[in-house]
C-alpha cells in the first residue's frame, strides 16, 4: 500500500485463541495497569516516557484513536477468548512509508508471554496485511536483545536484512531490521 493511501477502518480479527478488536477509549485503565513494566517497555522506542506517567495510557489511546481516524494505522487490543475479558496487549500495523522500515509493533503483558499468543496475533495481522490489504512485504524491527520478538519474525519466515542503532527506553542498542515478503509467507503458509 503506497503511503498516500489510507488504512481502512480497523476490523475485528479472530484467531483460534484470540479476538483482535480496535483499541478504544475504555482500554486506557487496563493498559495503564498492564503496560508500564520494565520487561515490556525496555526494548520499545525511546519516545515512550519512562517512568510511565499516570496519564500515559490515556495519552497513548487518544493517539491510537486519532491515527485510526486519519487512516494512518490500525491498533488492535489483544483479548484471549478464554479470559480475561480485557486486553492483554496491543498489536499495530501501518503502511510502508518508504523511510522507517517498520510496519508493525506490539507488546504483551508478561503474564501471558511464552504461550504463543503474540505469534498467533502477529500471524493474523500479517494475513490481513497480505491477503486483505494486498501488501507485498512487511518491514519489521526489534531490539537485538529482544529474543521473543526476534523469534516471532523468524517463525514467520522474515529475512534479517540489516542491523542499525536504535534508541530504546533501555538506551541505545542494536536494532534488527527484517523483511517479510508476501510470496515467501504464502509459500510457508501453504506448506
Amino acid at each position: 500500500m503506497p503511503p498516500s493511501q489510507s488504512m481502512p477502518p480497523t476490523p475485528v480479527l479472530q484467531t483460534p485463541r484470540l479476538a483482535l478488536r480496535p483499541v478504544r477509549t475504555k482500554d486506557a485503565p487496563v493498559i495503564q495497569r498492564r503496560f508500564p513494566r520494565w520487561e515490556v517497555v525496555r526494548w520499545l522506542d525511546a519516545k515512550i516516557p519512562w517512568p510511565y506517567p499516570a496519564d500515559g495510557a490515556a495519552t497513548y489511546v487518544a493517539g491510537c484513536l486519532e491515527e485510526m481516524a486519519r487512516g494512518e494505522k490500525s491498533h488492535w487490543a489483544i483479548i484471549p477468548k478464554s479470559g480475561p475479558a480485557d486486553l492483554i496487549g496491543v498489536i499495530s500495523l501501518w503502511p510502508d512509508d518508504g523511510i522507517s522500515r517498520s510496519q508493525r509493533g506490539f507488546w504483551l503483558d508478561p503474564e501471558f508471554q511464552g504461550r504463543g499468543l503474540m505469534s498467533e496475533a502477529a500471524e493474523r495481522v500479517t494475513a490481513y496485511a497480505f491477503n486483505k490489504l494486498g501488501w507485498e512485504h512487511l518491514w519489521l524491527t526489534n531490539a537485538q536483545d529482544n529474543h521473543g520478538s526476534r523469534r516471532i519474525k523468524e517463525k514467520q519466515g522474515a529475512r534479517l536484512v540489516d542491523l542499525l542503532l536504535g534508541d530504546y527506553v533501555e538506551g541505545r542498542g542494536s536494532q534488527m531490521v527484517w523483511l517479510l515478503m508476501q510470496k515467501d509467507w504464502a509459500v510457508r503458509q501453504a506448506a
